[in-house]
C-alpha cells in the first residue's frame, strides 16, 4: 500500500489552548477575520480579527509553530534580507494563551541604518459562540461598542445582546505614542539600527464584571491553574518504550496531549478536556471515560473526573436542561448561546450513560488505587446516581434502561451514539425515541456489579451483595431480549415498541467490555466486529458497512472512533479473543501512524483500508487533540497485556500476548495503590510472551481473565 504520512486534522488551522481559552489562527499564526479563527474564552470570542500591516504592506510569516501546549510562535519578513548593505527586518510574533491572550509584536532590524515603520493593527471582537464560529452562522449577535483611552492606551470592546454582559479590554504595551482611529491601532516605531523595537498587546475578556487577565510572556508554564494540572500530570504520566517506532509514538503523543487538555475547573484540575478546538468544556461521560481507558498511564484524571462529576449532579426537575435529582451531567458549556437560554447547554443532564458510567469508574478508580478515602468521599453520589436510575432510568419498568428526551433543544439520543441519526433500523430508519441501546444495558451491568463492590469495600457488604444479585438478573434477561443468533451478534436496541432494532454495528464490543456477553458467544462476537462489513482495516465501523444507512463520513453510522477501539481491545483481551485484538490494534496504530505527530483524530471515515483508500480521511468537523482518542492508546496497551489491577490486594494480574508486528514492550511508572512498577513484555520466537517487573511491593501475576479461560475451555 502507497506510504501516508502526517496528515493534519483541519489543515489550515493551528490551535492553541489553555484552560478555557483557545486561540485559533490560520497556518500562518494569523487572525485574518475568517471563521472559526479567533481568540476564544469562555466559549466566546472576544477576538476575530487581528490585521498586522507594516508600512501599508501586510507580513507574510514564513514560519509559525506552536510552543509548548500555550504558546505560539511566528517570523515574517519585513525587507529583503538578501539586498547589501543589508535593510533587512524581520517581525516576530509571539502569542501566550491563559485566561487571556498576550501577544508581542517586536520589529527586529538587521540593517546599518535606522529604520521607521507605520504599524498598523486592525481589531475586532464580535462576541460569537465556539459553535457560531464552527458553523458560520449565528443565533445571537448586538452591537459592538468601542471605547479608546488614551490616557491608559486600552480599547475597550463592549457587546450589548439581551442583557449580556461581556466586552473585551485590550491594552496596549509600548513607549511609543498610540492612535486609534476606524477600528485600528497606528504606532510610529523608531527601530534602532541592529537593534529592535516592540509593542504588545493584551487581550483580557471582561465577563460580569470579571476581568481575566493575560498570561506573562514566557515560553515555560506559566504559574496558573491549568498549567498547574499539566504540571501534574506530565510528572505522573506512565512512558512507553518498544522498537515498534509507530507505538511508542502514539503512546508519547497521547500522554501529551492527555498532559495539556485539562480545563483546571476547582472541583477536578485535571480532568480534560473533550477535545479541541470545538469541544473546550465539561462534558461529565467524555471525562471519565477519556480518563478511565488512561489509567496505566496514571490514576489523577480519572479521580479528578469523578469529583467533577459529582459536583454537578442534577437537583431538580428541569424540563429544558433534562435534569433530574442525581441525574449526571452531560455538558456545561459558557458561551453566550448557552449564557442566554437559546439552547439548554449551560448546563445539560441529557446523557443516559454517564450515571452507570459513573459507578463503573469509580469501582475501576478502587481496583487501581485502594484509594478508600476517595471513595468513600464520593459515595453519597455513588447513592444519588442509583437513585436517579432506579427512580428515572427505567420509567415503563421493563427491566432495561431507555432514553427519552423532554428539551425541545436537547439531544434526540442520549446514549454512546448520541447524534440524531445515530439510531437507524435495519431498512435505514431513524428509530423514535424511548429507545434502550444495547451498551445502555451492559453499562448498566458493569455498574451494578462495580458499585457492589464498591459498597462492600466501604462497609456495607449486604447491599453491594443486593447490587451484584441484581447484574446477574440483568444479564440473564438482556440475552434473552437483545441476541440475534442469526447474525451472531446484539441488536442495536429495543425501540419503543420493545422490538430488537436489527442493524449490525459497533455496541458489541462495549458489551464484551463490561463482560455481559456469555463466554459461549464471544468468540461469534468478536468475528462479527472483525468481519469486512464491520472492520474497515483501520478500526470497526459504527455501522455496517452493508446497512442501508451507511455513511462512512457520518459521525455514528460507519464511522470509526478510536475510543471505541480502546473499548472494543478492552473487551476482546478480557475473553481471550487474541487474534481479534491483534488486527484491531494494528489498525489503530497503522492510522496514528498516518497522522502529524502520530494523533489520532477524533473520528475516522469508515473507509476500507485497500489501493483505493491509502488513508481514510476523518470525519469533517473532528476535533484533534482529542482526550478519548488519546486515551484509546493506553488502553489498547493495556489490552494487548491484559492487565487487570487490585490494588487493595498489591497485585496485578496479567496475561500478555504480544503480536508479531510488537515484538517488545516496556512500560515505566505504572501506578498501583501508590506503588510504581516498571514492566518488560518480549515476545518470543513461538510466540510466548516473557514478563519482567521491577517495582516496590506490588506482586505481578500471570494469569488470563475467568472470562478468558471459560472461553478457551468452550472452544
Amino acid at each position: 500500500m502507497t506510504r501516508v504520512r502526517n496528515l493534519r486534522v483541519r489543515p489550515d488551522l493551528l490551535y492553541v489552548a489553555s484552560g478555557w481559552s483557545t486561540l485559533v489562527t490560520d497556518v500562518r499564526g494569523r487572525i485574518t477575520g475568517v471563521d472559526p479563527q479567533g481568540f476564544f474564552a469562555r466559549n466566546t470570542r472576544v477576538l476575530s480579527t487581528e490585521r498586522v500591516s507594516v508600512d501599508g504592506r501586510e507580513p507574510v510569516p514564513f514560519s509559525t509553530a506552536n510552543v509548548a501546549g500555550h504558546a505560539q510562535l511566528s517570523y515574517a519578513a519585513l525587507g529583503d534580507g538578501e539586498t547589501l548593505p543589508s535593510r533587512a527586518a524581520y517581525l516576530l510574533v509571539e502569542r501566550f494563551v491563559g485566561e487571556g491572550l498576550r501577544t508581542r509584536l517586536t520589529v527586529v532590524s538587521y540593517a546599518e541604518v535606522p529604520l521607521d515603520l507605520r504599524l498598523r493593527i486592525q481589531l475586532a471582537a464580535d462576541f460569537a459562540d465556539t459553535s457560531e464560529a464552527e458553523t458560520g452562522r449565528r443565533v445571537q449577535s448586538g452591537p459592538v461598542d468601542a471605547s479608546w483611552d488614551d490616557r491608559d492606551r486600552e480599547l475597550r470592546l463592549t457587546y450589548r445582546c439581551d442583557g449580556l454582559d461581556r466586552a473585551v479590554a485590550i491594552p496596549v504595551r509600548t513607549d511609543l505614542p498610540v492612535r486609534y482611529a476606524d477600528d485600528t491601532l497606528t504606532v510610529d516605531l523608531a527601530v534602532p539600527p541592529r537593534g529592535s523595537c516592540r509593542v504588545e498587546l493584551l487581550v483580557e475578556p471582561v465577563f460580569d464584571g470579571q476581568r481575566l487577565v493575560a498570561p506573562p510572556p514566557t515560553f515555560a508554564e506559566p504559574d496558573d491553574a491549568a498549567a498547574h494540572a499539566r504540571g501534574t500530570l506530565a510528572r505522573e504520566l506512565a512512558q512507553l518504550h518498544s522498537s515498534n517506532f509507530d507505538v511508542t509514538a502514539a503512546w508519547r503523543c497521547a500522554v501529551e496531549d492527555l498532559s495539556v487538555l485539562p480545563l483546571g475547573e476547582p472541583d477536578g484540575p485535571t480532568a480534560p478536556i473533550a477535545g479541541l478546538p470545538i469541544y473546550q468544556e465539561i462534558f461529565g461521560r467524555d471525562t471519565m471515560t477519556a480518563s478511565w481507558q488512561a489509567l496505566l498511564a496514571g490514576p489523577t484524571m480519572l479521580a479528578d473526573s469523578l469529583r467533577l462529576n459529582a459536583h454537578h449532579l442534577g437537583r431538580r426537575i428541569d424540563d429544558w436542561r433534562d435534569e433530574e435529582p442525581g441525574k449526571p451531567l452531560h455538558e456545561a458549556r459558557r458561551g453566550p448561546v448557552s449564557a442566554l437560554g437559546i439552547d439548554p447547554f449551560a448546563g445539560y443532564h441529557g446523557d443516559w450513560s454517564t450515571a452507570p458510567d459513573f459507578l463503573i469508574f469509580l469501582g475501576q478508580y478502587l481496583a487501581w488505587t485502594g484509594d478508600l478515602d476517595t471513595v468513600r468521599d464520593l459515595l453519597p453520589t455513588a447513592r444519588r446516581v442509583l437513585a436517579w436510575i432506579d427512580r428515572y432510568g427505567d420509567l415503563d419498568l421493563d427491566g432495561f434502561l431507555e432514553y427519552h428526551r423532554r428539551s425541545p433543544a436537547g439531544l434526540k439520543n442520549q446514549g454512546w451514539k448520541d447524534s440524531d441519526t445515530a439510531i437507524v433500523d435495519e431498512h435505514g430508519e431513524v428509530v423514535p425515541n424511548p429507545i434502550a441501546t444495547s451498551e445502555l444495558q451492559a453499562y448498566w451491568y458493569a455498574a451494578l456489579r462495580h458499585a457492589g463492590v464498591v459498597f462492600a469495600a466501604t462497609g456495607h457488604p449486604a447491599f453491594g451483595a443486593g447490587l451484584v444479585r441484581r447484574a446477574a438478573a440483568l444479564r440473564r434477561r438482556f440475552h434473552r431480549a437483545y441476541w440475534m443468533p442469526e447474525r451472531s451478534c446484539h441488536a442495536m436496541a429495543l425501540g419503543p415498541d420493545k422490538r430488537q432494532v436489527r442493524s449490525v454495528n459497533s455496541n458489541d464490543g462495549h458489551l464484551l467490555a463490561t463482560g455481559i456477553v456469555p463466554a459461549r458467544l464471544a468468540p461469534l462476537v468478536a468475528d462479527r466486529l472483525l468481519a469486512p462489513d464491520m472492520f474497515s482495516g483501520w478500526g470497526v465501523r459504527t455501522l455496517s458497512s452493508a446497512h442501508p444507512a451507511y455513511n462512512p463520513f457520518s459521525y455514528h453510522r460507519g464511522s470509526v472512533w478510536p475510543v471505541e477501539a480502546g473499548t472494543i481491545g478492552l473487551g476482546l483481551a478480557r475473553y481471550g479473543c487474541w487474534e481479534h485484538l491483534h488486527r484491531l490494534a494494528e489498525g489503530m496504530f497503522a492510522a496514528a501512524a498516518l497522522f502529524t505527530e502520530h494523533r489520532l483524530p477524533e473520528v475516522l471515515s469508515g473507509l476500507p483500508r485497500d489501493d483505493a483508500h491509502p488513508h481514510p480521511g476523518v470525519y469533517p468537523d473532528s476535533c484533534s487533540p482529542q482526550a478519548w482518542s488519546a486515551s484509546a492508546v493506553v488502553a489498547l496497551v493495556q489490552a494487548l497485556l491484559a492487565l487487570r489491577p487490585a490494588a487493595p490486594l498489591r497485585t496485578i494480574f496479567v496475561d500478555p500476548h504480544l503480536p508479531e508486528w510488537l515484538p517488545d514492550l516496556t512500560l515505566e511508572g505504572v501506578r498501583v495503590g501508590g506503588h510504581t512498577i516498571d514492566l518488560t513484555v518480549r515476545r518470543g520466537r513461538g510466540g510466548r510472551t516473557s514478563l519482567r517487573a521491577r517495582g516496590d511491593r506490588i506482586a505481578v501475576i500471570r494469569r488470563p481473565t475467568l472470562q478468558a479461560s471459560a472461553t478457551r475451555r468452550r472452544s
